[in-house]
C-alpha cells in the first residue's frame, strides 16, 4: 500500500484529502505545521507527499528545499496563492506539480495516482536496464546514478528536470511540443497546467546554458516547441 504523507494546516481540507485517498487505496499519515511534516518527511518512508505552502512554523518552499536535498519522490505542492512567481518558485525548487486552491479532490486523486505511476517506471526502468551514459558535446548524462555533468562539473538537477533533460538528449535534433513534453515528462496528459514546461525548461538553461539568454543546448523553436541541439 503506497503511503502518502499530508503537510497541511487546514483540518477540514486534511480530513476530505484523507478520506479521498483512503477510499483510493492510499495509507494516509498527516501533519499539520511545517516542522513537524519536515521531520516526518525526512525520517519515515512516504511515497509522495502532498504539501501546503502557507504552513504555522516552516514553511512549504523550505520543506520542498530541504526534501529535495535528500529525496526524489514526488512532491504536490497545493497552495491557496495564485501568483505566477510562487507556481514557478515551488518548481523551481523541485516540486513535481502545483495545484491552486479551491480544487477539486477527485483532481488531486488523479494527480497522485499520475505522479506515483510515473515515479514507479522511472525506478524501474533504472532498475532493470541502466543503459549507457548520453555524452553530447559539454554534457554527460548517467542514466544509471541520475547524474548531469556539464564540462565535467556536476549540476544538481531536481528529479523533473533530470527527467525533462534526459528525453530530450535521448531525442537530439527533434522537436517537441509543450504538450508533448508535458504528457512524456509529466504523465497527467490534461490534468495539469502546461506552463510547468515553460518553468522547467527556463530552470534547466539557468543550470546548463554558459549564457542561458542565447541557449546552445535547448533551442525554442517559436510557435512549435523545443529541441536539444547536437
Amino acid at each position: 500500500m503506497k503511503q502518502i504523507l499530508i503537510i497541511e494546516d487546514d483540518q477540514v481540507i486534511v480530513e476530505v484529502e484523507k478520506d479521498y485517498l483512503s477510499a483510493g487505496g492510499f495509507q494516509v499519515e498527516i501533519a499539520t505545521n511545517g516542522d513537524l511534516g519536515l521531520r516526518k518527511a525526512l525520517e519515515n518512508e512516504f511515497d509522495l507527499i502532498i504539501l501546503d505552502l502557507m504552513l504555522p512554523g516552516m514553511d512549504g518552499f523550505e520543506i520542498c528545499r530541504q526534501i529535495r536535498l535528500v529525496k526524489n519522490i514526488p512532491i504536490l505542492m497545493v497552495s491557496a496563492k495564485k501568483e505566477d512567481i510562487d507556481k514557478i518558485r515551488g518548481l523551481g525548487l523541485g516540486a513535481d506539480d502545483y495545484m491552486t486552491k479551491p480544487f477539486s479532490v477527485a483532481e488531486l486523486v488523479a494527480r497522485v495516482k499520475a505522479h506515483l505511476s510515473r515515479y514507479d517506471r522511472l525506478v524501474q526502468d533504472n532498475r532493470v536496464a541502466p543503459s549507457e551514459d548520453i555524452r553530447l558535446r559539454g554534457i554527460r548524462i548517467e542514466k544509471g546514478s541520475r547524474k548531469v555533468y556539464v564540462n565535467e562539473k556536476e549540476t544538481p538537477l531536481t528529479s523533473k528536470e533530470y527527467d525533462l533533460l534526459l528525453f530530450l538528449a535521448s531525442h537530439p535534433n527533434r522537436v517537441f511540443t509543450k504538450d508533448e513534453l508535458f504528457e512524456r515528462i509529466w504523465g497527467l496528459d490534461s490534468l495539469g497546467d502546461i506552463a510547468t514546461v515553460t518553468v522547467h525548461i527556463s530552470k534547466l538553461r539557468e543550470k546548463i546554458e554558459t549564457a542561458p539568454a542565447k541557449p546552445q543546448y535547448i533551442e525554442t523553436i517559436w510557435g512549435v516547441g523545443y529541441r536539444f541541439n547536437v
